[in-house]
């Protein structure tokens, strides 16, 4: 569907008399206690675009130690477009979610190719990109060219329930109901600083639990806070069971170097490279599932030695365990019908290859042991 401006036919969810006194007061709480961000310091639409991309599914205080050296690296559109992508992913690894740094790349190279290197003030055209969502659309545009167009993420969304006093047929962010309450609150002038401001309400005073409602802006226009629900709405959606995974992974080395192994450009961790692994089937033991993976996924023959380390990390609601074990080459020319490429490493190598946040954890162990022998 087209996205447009706000719309004056949108549903009146807020009385009018209401809606000016809630702008004046957000945005005066705003100007005073909004946290210095150092994408905030500027309004480049280049520089807005790599901070909302970031800020997506990552936390504020990650975000923070990424976002300069990442300009810094990439500079404008146009470096970012040349730049290859292994060089790109390198600088987001640790952030995870490395599909949107393919999307950015993707979509710096187009406006780099048809738009000179800029980003249009054009809704259509930019809501076009690759990542970008109606999310990112409404955040970059209304901050850097003062379009009035909605946000709605986790923090806004809690704001706008409680004002309203949670109307059920608005609890998804999906529902275009709860975009249209954002619209009609919208101000002509500093809509980019108003989005913000209901983001940094909800992140720092309309928490999720225990909000701080004697410091909020908003305690007369809330309705939550008027029928004492403000503990109780938006309400929290189940978490889905979580799903215990066993791996194995496997290290294989060649005299002084280790394989490293580059994942396909799609699915998960797409692009990203890693020591092999893969789940463990049912009824096989470590050691199977090892000779395994040598065997079908690497074409090669091995003799295993001990189990190097265990590593337990979560992707959404998998719970993983990754046991990595320690091989010696014995024959074999890297082929896999999965892997897209694999190469032979000095150990020295392995931070100049971007790597996933539990892979970086095995890394540096080999880092630090280059020298110990293994066998």
């Amino acid at each position: 569907m087209r996205a447009k401006d706000a719309c004056s036919k949108a549903p009146q969810f807020f009385p009018r008399f209401l809606r000016p006194r809630i702008r004046r007061n957000l945005l005066r709480w705003f100007d005073r206690h909004q946290r210095n961000l150092p994408w905030r310091r500027d309004r480049d639409p280049y520089h807005i675009w790599v901070s909302e991309v970031m800020l997506q599914q990552t936390q504020v205080a990650t975000v923070v130690r990424y976002y300069e050296p990442f300009l810094r690296a990439f500079p404008s559109i146009q470096v970012l477009a040349a730049a290859p992508k292994q060089k790109i992913l390198c600088h987001w690894e640790g952030m995870g979610y490395y599909a949107r740094a393919g999307n950015l790349h993707r979509a710096a190279r187009k406006l780099a190719t048809d738009h000179g290197g800029g980003i249009p003030n054009d809704v259509d055209v930019f809501g076009s990109l690759p990542g970008v969502g109606r999310y990112v659309l409404g955040a970059v545009l209304s901050q850097a060219f003062n379009r009035r167009l909605p946000i709605v993420e986790a923090n806004s969304r809690r704001v706008l329930l409680r004002l309203l006093g949670q109307k059920p047929h608005l609890a998804a962010t999906g529902n275009g109901a709860l975009w249209q309450a954002a619209e009609v609150l919208l101000p002509h002038r500093r809509v980019g600083d108003f989005n913000q401001a209901l983001m940094e309400l909800g992140a720092l005073i309309c928490k999720p639990t225990d909000p701080r409602c004697d410091a909020c802006p908003l305690t007369e226009c809330c309705e939550a806070r008027r029928l004492g629900l403000q503990e109780v709405i938006p309400g929290k959606s189940p978490a889905p069971p979580a799903k215990l995974i066993q791996e194995v992974g496997v290290v294989v080395r060649k005299e002084n170097r280790i394989l490293l192994v580059q994942r396909p450009n799609r699915g998960r961790w797409a692009g990203m490279w890693e020591f092999p692994h893969d789940q463990i089937r049912a009824r096989e033991s470590l050691d199977s599932a090892g000779r395994r993976i040598t065997r079908e996924m690497l074409a090669l023959k091995v003799r295993f030695g001990s189990e190097l380390l265990t590593i337990k990390h979560s992707v959404t609601q998998n719970r993983i365990t990754l046991v990595c074990l320690e091989a010696e080459y014995r024959a074999g020319k890297f082929h896999s019908e999965f892997y897209q490429n694999g190469r032979w490493l000095y150990p020295s190598q392995l931070n100049d290859f971007p790597v996933s946040a539990p892979q970086r954890k095995l890394a540096r162990l080999l880092i630090g042991a280059r020298q110990r022998t293994l066998f």
